[in-house]
């Protein structure tokens, strides 16, 4: 088996490309990112490391701006996101210039898979370690949320999760998501969803909120008064629970 990981164009008996495989291994061990789509916002949330004592936090970013009106967050190796936001950048810009217009969230979407895909088919380079959610307004207003992976592939979600302990984070999602839920719930099951996972609340979570105005970051303060709001819910939970 060791032989057929050492090209990456190279198939294994059973089918697999192992280069790609390691890439999404990358991904399942990066930190969490969670993405909700409401009916007139969209929120995005990633799961913070601890930065060292004389490290500035602010160079230290999982949510990144692609245009005016798309946000991508991802799970995997930083360097490798740096590489592909600079790329959907440039296409972003150069796509306004031929077509004078905005790309659409599904276009980029695309077009990032499409990279990510050339890098699991030619010799010489290796499949970019991450996964991406990319939320964005299309021309009409509508929201619309994606998801892209080391192969290439990329599909819309109506709300999602990569990265590590992605699966227990989407079982919940698709547990509590309401499409028809006001705004301000689709924020707070975003974070409760994130302290699924995250062990010191709101210190390790970021949370922005993309609005048909612009993207807006939640503030330190709202997000504390947040989880100490959703701890307490569970509190109570369990407190009627045990009395049941």
């Amino acid at each position: 088996m060791a032989r057929y990981d050492r090209a990456l164009t190279v198939f294994s008996p059973d089918g697999h490309l192992f280069q790609v495989e390691y890439a999404t291994e990358a991904v399942n061990k990066g930190t969490t990112a969670v993405g909700v789509r409401g009916r007139e916002l969209l929120v995005i949330g990633v799961e913070k490391k601890s930065t060292a004592k004389l490290q500035d936090a602010r160079t230290v970013r999982k949510i990144c701006e692609v245009d005016q009106h798309i946000v991508l967050a991802f799970a995997g190796l930083t360097a490798d996101a740096r590489v592909l936001v600079n790329k959907a950048r440039l296409e972003c810009q150069s796509y306004r210039l031929t077509v004078e217009d905005s790309p659409t969230v599904g276009y980029i979407a695309q077009y990032i898979a499409r990279v990510q895909q050339k890098y699991t088919q030619r010799g010489g380079r290796r499949p970019f370690g991450i996964a991406g959610i990319i939320i964005g307004f299309n021309k009409d207003g509508s929201p619309a949320l994606y998801q892209t992976e080391p192969s290439g592939a990329f599909s819309e979600w109506k709300a999602s999760a990569t990265g590590r302990n992605h699966k227990s984070v989407r079982e919940f999602l698709e547990k509590h998501y309401d499409e028809e839920a006001k705004d301000d719930d689709q924020v707070k099951l975003a974070v409760r969803a994130l302290m699924e996972v995250v062990e010191s609340g709101a210190k390790n979570i970021e949370i922005a909120i993309l609005k048909t105005t612009g993207l807006e970051s939640l503030s330190q303060e709202k997000l504390e008064a947040l989880c100490a709001e959703i701890d307490k819910e569970r509190e109570d939970k369990k407190k009627s629970e045990a009395n049941d």
